[in-house]
């Protein structure tokens, strides 16, 4: 049995009780599509498939938010911007898309809060893996997974030598276009064990604690936001490369803390 949280419990904001409402709604429209055999699927502009799947689920999320935020401002990666208030949801409908086109079950719903300059609100829910992460600014990090009845709290590791460190990636695509193809070279070839988990998978890790460093190089709003409070409050830390604000970045390096400022360095020793 999958835990849940409560949506009455104290502990949640309002804000996160409903992003936890919204990723139910997310996962029972994706699952029911996942691996059918029927699956529409279409070839974006930049070339990425976007599934029937993918264009539901944002329709619903941006549903459940025109009734109960009506004054807050959207962001979604299949219908773009409306609204213009400093809260503004983010909206990753599936991240993962083309796992879940090859029925490949690592791929999420991704939802954020973003308030002002900062994310306050964090959902990941993989439901095809039985898994969720959870987080508002000041409540821990959580998740609940297969055969807990309990959710768990998040602590990001406590490796302290990056040759201790595992290292995930999605692959090696945009490095070289990003001129970071050497950073990544010296990266893989200081940590003591490298994976592609992939996707959100690699950064939840790090805020598990199960993996210590996370690194992709080209990211969209979307793709990021809703890791930030969850890795945040994990007591990890996140970033673009050249260590600004990973909403808005182009990038995210995801790391313990610990770990941080030397794979940083890494990184802009190899642009």
């Amino acid at each position: 049995m999958t835990s849940r949280p409560a949506t009455d419990d104290p502990a949640l904001t309002d804000d996160l009780a409903l992003a936890l409402l919204m990723a139910d709604a997310a996962d029972g429209l994706a699952m029911g599509r996942f691996r059918a055999a029927d699956l529409a699927v279409e070839t974006k502009p930049d070339l990425t498939p976007v599934t029937e799947a993918d264009r539901a689920v944002e329709q619903s999320l941006r549903g459940i938010l025109a009734a109960q935020r009506p004054g807050d401002s959207v962001l979604g990666e299949e219908y773009g911007t409306v609204g213009a208030s400093p809260r503004r949801w983010i909206l990753d409908p599936i991240d993962g898309t083309k796992n879940y086109v090859r029925g490949v079950p690592v791929w999420a719903t991704l939802i954020a809060l973003l308030d002002g300059d900062e994310v306050t609100v964090g959902v990941v829910s993989a439901p095809a893996l039985g898994r969720r992460w959870w987080a508002a600014l000041g409540h821990g990090a959580h998740m609940s997974e297969p055969g807990r009845i309990e959710h768990r709290r998040l602590q990001a590791s406590r490796v302290s030598r990056l040759a201790d460190a595992s290292l995930s990636l999605s692959d090696e695509v945009g490095w070289a276009e990003r001129g970071s193809g050497s950073g990544l070279a010296s990266l893989k070839a200081g940590t003591w064990r490298q994976r592609g988990y992939g996707d959100f998978w690699s950064h939840m890790l790090v805020a598990e604690g199960a993996v210590d460093v996370a690194a992709e190089p080209a990211l969209q709003s979307y793709d990021v936001a809703a890791l930030v409070p969850i890795v945040v409050e994990a007591g990890g830390r996140i970033s673009s490369f050249d260590a600004g604000p990973a909403v808005g970045g182009g990038s995210a390096v995801t790391t313990n803390g610990l770990l941080h400022d030397e794979v940083l360095a890494l990184l802009a020793a190899g642009a």
